[in-house]
């Protein structure tokens, strides 16, 4: 009975911390934690405390990057969720200065670029083709789809092209489901050439994602990528952080082996038959434009305090776990990467069909669950007993 009470009372505290409409403070966590140490120890916890210990870290190191950011304007605090901030440590290793400065960057980006502003006739021109569109399905798990067709480009404004990307990311979050904080990419390089190809225009992408988005991607299937395609990957994968490199996927439509990486993320019956799925459908100029016009409509509510949740809702990383920084602080993933850039470039380069095959088979074989789980870093969790809550709104 003592101990049931002792849990109870531990969720309480839990849930009036959470509902106070703020983080909060770091001796209210110590108190938390101790709480549910005191619950562990009398054996009524239903999960072992060293997951609970995780969460505390993640939830200190939240705090720390709260203090490091200071006062934040409506909108910035708005964007600055747990979950967002939780997705710029994992992209920093849970370097608490690194990934406040990193967090900084995309706020100063969003003041000025002012993503969430973009509207469909300021990108109408670059989308007439259909190069970049939303999906009105999910994958599997849940996650928005943009499909890309390079071979699709209609222009040869570099700056347009990156306005016309950024307005895809945030529609895309704009319709993530409750809960859900990544995407799919489906690159499609049917009527692709070697006139598609710009290494200017793929830098600024990279750096425009990997800067201000980070963790929003699941995974990146490359459907049907010509063999021309190999040299530009090798010039272009090193400008990928090596996470961001281990989500892309090639897949092949006459090898069976690879498709099952397709089969395994999507409901084939939803799937467009472009991608070897059983839909019809084609992508239409016209009623894409009435999708996002009314999207466009909901977009100053999602930003609004009335409609947000604001930074309170906890986070439990399910395999990006935090480690705490010693007295020289963290080894980042930033510092790794800058020392593994030169062995990992190889990794995922398709040199071949058949390399590309026999890496796929070994992605597919004993480490799918690995691969999985890399593929959905963030997940939000709640306490036995408690509800889903709200989606993150913020664009990272």
């Amino acid at each position: 009975m003592r101990s049931t009470q002792h849990y109870m009372r531990s969720r309480n505290l839990f849930s009036s911390l959470r509902s106070n409409g703020r983080a909060p403070d770091i001796m209210q966590l110590k108190l938390f934690s101790l709480f549910l140490l005191g619950a562990q120890l009398a054996n009524c916890l239903p999960f072992p405390f060293p997951v609970l210990s995780h969460f505390y870290i993640l939830s200190c190191q939240i705090g720390k990057v709260r203090t490091e950011l200071g006062q934040l304007s409506a909108k910035s605090a708005l964007y600055c969720s747990d979950a967002s901030i939780a997705r710029y440590l994992i992209a920093r290793n849970w370097d608490v200065k690194k990934a406040t400065k990193m967090l900084k960057k995309t706020l100063k980006w969003r003041s000025e670029y002012k993503p969430d502003e973009i509207r469909w006739d300021d990108i109408s021109d670059e989308a007439v083709t259909g190069k970049i569109y939303r999906t009105d399905y999910f994958d599997k798990s849940g996650r928005s789809i943009l499909v890309m067709r390079p071979g699709c480009q209609n222009t040869k404004n570099a700056n347009g092209q990156v306005k016309y990307l950024v307005y895809c990311m945030e529609n895309a979050i704009l319709n993530l489901p409750r809960g859900q904080d990544q995407m799919v990419w489906l690159i499609d390089f049917a009527g692709f050439n070697l006139g598609n190809i710009s290494i200017h225009v793929t830098k600024l992408t990279a750096d425009v994602l990997q800067g201000h988005y980070p963790e929003r991607l699941g995974v990146a299937i490359l459907y049907n990528a010509p063999k021309f395609f190999e040299p530009f990957w090798k010039m272009a994968s090193p400008l990928l952080e090596r996470k961001t490199r281990n989500k892309v996927k090639f897949v092949y439509s006459d090898k069976p082996d690879t498709m099952k990486i397709i089969e395994d993320l999507f409901n084939m019956d939803e799937l467009e038959c472009s991608f070897g799925g059983k839909n019809p459908a084609t992508f239409n100029i016209n009623d894409y434009a009435v999708r996002m016009r009314e999207d466009d409509k909901k977009m100053p509510s999602f930003w609004s305090p009335e409609n947000s949740a604001l930074a309170s809702e906890p986070y439990l990383m399910s395999n990006q776990k935090p480690r705490e920084s010693s007295s020289t602080g963290v080894k980042t993933e930033e510092t790794e990467s800058e020392k593994t850039d030169d062995a990992d470039t190889t990794d995922t380069t398709p040199k071949n069909r058949e390399e590309s095959d026999t890496e796929s088979e070994k992605e597919d074989g004993p480490k799918d669950e690995e691969t999985e789980t890399e593929s959905t870093t963030v997940e939000q969790k709640s306490l036995p007993g408690e509800g889903t809550a709200p989606a993150d709104k913020s664009g990272s």
